[in-house]
């Protein structure tokens, strides 16, 4: 049983692994597999990265956020692409530069993302 086959649930408890290149990015049916694993997160750039957005209750929560999403990502020695526009509107693209496409590193951090509190601006 490889990674891919086993339950999606679990992709938070996994660790990234070091990615060099010289392996194949995962394939759309792989990435789709994995996508309702991390609720929030699509697929973008022609299925080559995995992205998600937020508004942020104010512009040091947005702050805040990165600062968590930053230690974990050096953590798991996985960085993301940051976007804060407008002072509050936030959004994260997780691909694996190595490969230039999506592994299961970007699921798995993704994942831990998710698990991180964030206040949102409510309507």
């Amino acid at each position: 049983m490889n990674d891919l086959d086993k339950p999606a649930i679990d992709l938070a408890s996994r660790s990234c692994r070091a990615c060099e290149g010289g392996v194949p990015p995962m394939t759309l049916d792989e990435s789709r597999a994995l996508l309702p694993a991390i609720p929030g997160w699509s697929l973008g750039d022609n299925n080559k990265l995995i992205r998600r957005s937020w508004k942020a209750k104010n512009f040091m929560t947005a702050v805040e956020f990165f600062n968590h999403v930053a230690a974990i990502a050096e953590h798991e020695g996985h960085h993301p692409d940051l976007h804060l526009v407008g002072y509050r509107d936030v959004t994260i693209e997780l691909w694996t530069h190595a490969i230039g496409g999506l592994s299961e590193n970007d699921f798995i951090l993704a994942a831990k993302i998710n698990q991180i509190p964030f206040a949102v601006k409510h309507a």
